[in-house]
């Protein structure tokens, strides 16, 4: 029987859309259920022109332990993944689903980490520290803002040269390359 995955995202959904391709043919696991804090959110669209089920929620109801963790609970996970996801998940569903929760962050943890360090954000404080690397951190997902164990990090150069448009094409390819392998060992090791 296929492992179960879900996953949630705020954005564009490029690191989603490219999770579910990844697992499409394969026999480990599935993507079963996108979820998104955002109704207009593209990772929406991007998820049900895949087949993939996909729905919004709203904070009240991520907080609420008879809201997200229920649906959560009915779906039965074997790994959730936050692919951009930009709100602070909450404790709750951590302890329902130990070990299970894992996100991939824009950087090299632990720098760049922390509440309001995501996306372009992250990029433009590499580019204005003049940092000559940064990379990718995938860790599981704890009560603080990426500070949870890590499981996985890689990195590319950067140079003097490098914008902070430049530098997040460079960590995308990373997250692309490397996101569903790491999803993929995480599930085979189980």
């Amino acid at each position: 029987m296929k492992k179960r995955i879900v996953i949630f995202a705020s954005g564009s959904g490029t690191n989603t859309q490219n999770v579910i391709k990844y697992f499409q043919h394969k026999e480990i696991a599935e993507v079963i259920y996108v979820l998104s804090n955002k109704k207009d959110a593209k990772v929406l669209e991007r998820a049900k022109a895949l087949q993939i089920e996909a729905a919004s929620f709203s904070k009240a109801e991520i907080l609420n332990p008879e809201g997200v963790l229920a649906t959560l609970k009915s779906l039965k996970p074997d790994l959730i993944v936050l692919a951009g996801f930009l709100l602070k998940f909450p404790q709750h569903i951590i302890e329902a689903f130990p070990n299970k929760v894992i996100n991939i962050h824009p950087a090299l943890l632990p720098k760049y980490g922390g509440k309001g360090m995501y996306g372009h954000h992250v990029h433009e404080a590499v580019v204005a520290n003049k940092e000559t690397e940064t990379g990718i951190t995938i860790h599981f997902v704890n009560e603080n803002y990426d500070e949870g164990a890590i499981i996985f990090q890689a990195a590319t150069p950067v140079t003097f040269l490098d914008t902070a448009e430049d530098v997040a094409s460079l960590v995308h390819e990373l997250e692309y390359e490397w996101l569903p392998k790491i999803i993929e060992e995480l599930l085979t090791e189980e």
